[in-house]
């Protein structure tokens, strides 16, 4: 079952999120470069606080070696944290993009 508990869903959250953009929302998001620094600053922090809390030998936060890869990285963060962190900012900001008001219909 390695992986299935947590690889699996993090897997899923991206694939959801991407498709809908892609084929429900279309807001544009991933083009604009405004987007992709958002996601670096939001990474960067990440790493930060990621790292502090799933560094090993002491980490605060367990995680079950049957339900991740066991892939870490930096400062062993589990890569599957980085994939719940992409799908869950990216939903907020498609939310937040969906319900701002169109700019064009005051043309």
């Amino acid at each position: 079952m390695t992986g299935a508990g947590y690889t699996v869903p993090a897997l899923l959250s991206v694939a959801a999120v991407v498709a809908l953009e892609r084929w429900w929302l279309r807001t544009g998001l991933f083009r604009r470069p405004a987007y992709w620094l958002t996601m670096l600053i939001v990474f960067g922090f990440q790493v930060v606080v990621d790292g502090r809390l799933t560094r090993l030998p002491s980490p605060v936060v367990v995680y079950d070696p049957r339900g991740i890869t066991g892939l870490r990285f930096p400062f062993d963060i589990p890569v599957e944290d980085f994939l719940f962190g992409f799908a869950l900012v990216t939903a907020t900001l498609l939310a937040w993009e969906r319900q701002r008001p169109d700019e064009t219909a005051d043309r």
